[in-house]
């Protein structure tokens, strides 16, 4: 279940990207930001949700918005899904899990009757001023991305 709601400040991090630099949610100041987070590279949901990202950026960035996509897989791993599926998104890794904690897209999941720690497919759209503009704590990766660009064209309308 996320821990942020519309209206708090979005938590600040710095996370690697796939070659290993620092990306600052700082970075983006005069951006609005789809921060998604999504459980692990190469897997269906997660491969569908990344692809639909990256052939929906040029609306997104037209938009003025960064589409920056968040799991704890490492770097490499990352590097390895951009390649193989040509990924424009901008994945971040996060392995200490801090910014999934602070987002509270780390926790219990239940998933077949068994209980395991994971991330929670979700997604947060933070505004110009740092600020969270909308919150979906539960995604399915199918259609998700159209959902989101809806409301975005919303919220800056």
């Amino acid at each position: 279940m996320l821990k942020v709601n519309v209206g708090d400040s979005a938590p600040t991090f710095c996370l690697p990207d796939k070659d290993g630099n620092d990306v600052c949610l700082g970075d983006f100041k005069d951006k609005w930001v789809i921060l998604y987070f999504y459980p692990k590279d190469l897997t269906s949901g997660c491969t569908i949700q990344a692809i639909d990202f990256t052939a929906s950026l040029p609306e997104f960035e037209k938009m003025n918005t960064v589409v920056l996509g968040v799991s704890p897989d490492s770097p490499k791993s990352h590097q390895k899904f951009v390649d193989k599926h040509e990924l424009k998104v901008l994945l971040l890794s996060d392995e200490e899990k801090t910014v999934l904690m602070d987002y509270g897209a780390w926790g219990e999941k239940t998933m077949y009757g068994k209980t395991s720690l994971g991330v929670t497919r979700s997604t947060v759209i933070i505004n110009l001023e740092g600020k969270i503009a909308e919150t979906y704590p539960k995604v399915k990766a199918a259609g998700h991305v159209d959902s989101v660009k809806e409301k975005l064209k919303e919220l800056q309308a």
